[in-house]
């Protein structure tokens, strides 16, 4: 992969809570037509346990979709003048492209080269659209002499900034306590593969009451800087293998896992990477919720540490997967911080993410 260099950052609609996650999207308009493993020293703990290693690191992550995901579709003017849409009410938000013509695309580039190959006056696109499989047919508009549109949006990856919540003893890494979804359709991203990148921290936005703050960093997306794979996207994290255990996890931290009905109102900590410094703050678990309604809101926590409230205002972006510690165990992860109140936010249930891990 060509080296490329990207200052992460995301500005966030005012909402209840937004995830604490910095995302860069790699968010271009684009027309269809226009367009040796070390071993670790974790292991199995007691029954309904597990020892991992300890996170908290800040990651660069690339993930790439399992075919184009359509954002949305738009009106053309042919070369008669006249306004079309021809994708209209046949493609939907969060249906991914994986044909044209029967021949497979994987992405942006592979779609683009499809559709200027058009020469006739209907097109068929093979598309999932959740677990269905279906073939759609559309007629191109022509907008310039033998040049076709289809007029839809499409995007075919994210990249951003996470922190890793804990590593197992098979080198499976745990990250960001929520799933990636698509900012224009809010779907859970379907992804191909991913890589997970080494990332320098260049400033801290300090966040305030409606205004969420953010990490901004430096990722450099080339071979040497790649820590391991992303290959699951799911609501309770993103996960793969670390391969460079040795560079992540400088200071290897054994701890056991707690089960939901361990976890108590009351002290705990969060481990995060602050200037430049991987450290535990304290903070406040002040709710618990055992139903489940959502896998990544089970904790309510509220930042009480001065140092960390001095130098980010409470929860920020880039958060997202840093692990929350309570009676020296690994109980969860930050997920969401509240936007109306910067020193709130939600995490995650260790037990939630651990039943993903594989």
């Amino acid at each position: 992969m060509e080296s490329r260099k990207y200052r992460i950052f995301l500005s966030l609609l005012l909402i209840a809570a937004v995830p604490a996650l910095v995302l860069g999207w790699n968010r271009v308009w684009e027309n269809a037509g226009e367009i040796p493993l070390q071993q670790t020293e974790a292991s199995t703990g007691a029954a309904g346990s597990d020892t991992v290693l300890l996170g908290g690191m800040p990651v660069g992550i690339y993930m790439e979709t399992d075919g184009v995901m359509v954002l949305n579709t738009e009106q053309i003017e042919g070369v008669d003048g006249k306004i079309y849409e021809p994708a209209g009410n046949l493609v939907r938000s969060g249906d991914y492209i994986t044909a044209v013509d029967h021949r497979e695309v994987s992405g942006k580039k592979e779609l683009l080269e499809a559709v200027a190959e058009i020469s006739g006056d209907r097109v068929i696109l093979t598309v999932r659209r959740g677990d269905e499989t279906m073939d759609i047919k559309i007629n191109p508009v022509e907008y310039a002499p033998d040049e076709y549109r289809l007029g839809i949006w499409v995007r075919d990856n994210v990249q951003g900034l996470g922190t890793v919540t804990f590593l197992t003893e098979q080198s499976r890494f745990g990250a960001l306590g929520h799933g990636i979804h698509d900012t224009d359709t809010s779907v859970l991203m379907s992804i191909a593969d991913g890589t997970v990148y080494r990332t320098s921290i260049q400033d801290i936005i300090r966040g305030a009451d409606g205004s969420p703050g953010s990490m901004e960093g430096i990722i450099v997306y080339n071979n040497y800087n790649v820590l391991g794979t992303i290959d699951k996207n799911t609501e309770a994290g993103i996960y793969g293998t670390i391969d460079r255990i040795d560079e992540l996890f400088e200071e290897q931290i054994p701890i056991e896992t707690a089960g939901k009905d361990e976890i108590v109102t009351g002290p705990a900590t969060v481990r995060c990477f602050i200037d430049n410094e991987l450290k535990e703050y304290e903070i406040l678990v002040t709710d618990i919720d055992m139903s489940g309604t959502e896998i990544n809101k089970g904790l309510v926590i509220q930042v009480t540490d001065p140092e960390l409230l001095e130098k980010t205002g409470g929860i920020i972006q880039g958060m997202s997967g840093s692990p929350i510690i309570q009676n020296g165990k690994l109980i969860g992860a930050v997920t969401h911080v509240f936007v109306q109140d910067s020193t709130m936010g939600y995490g995650i249930f260790i037990e939630n993410m651990l039943d993903q891990v594989e």
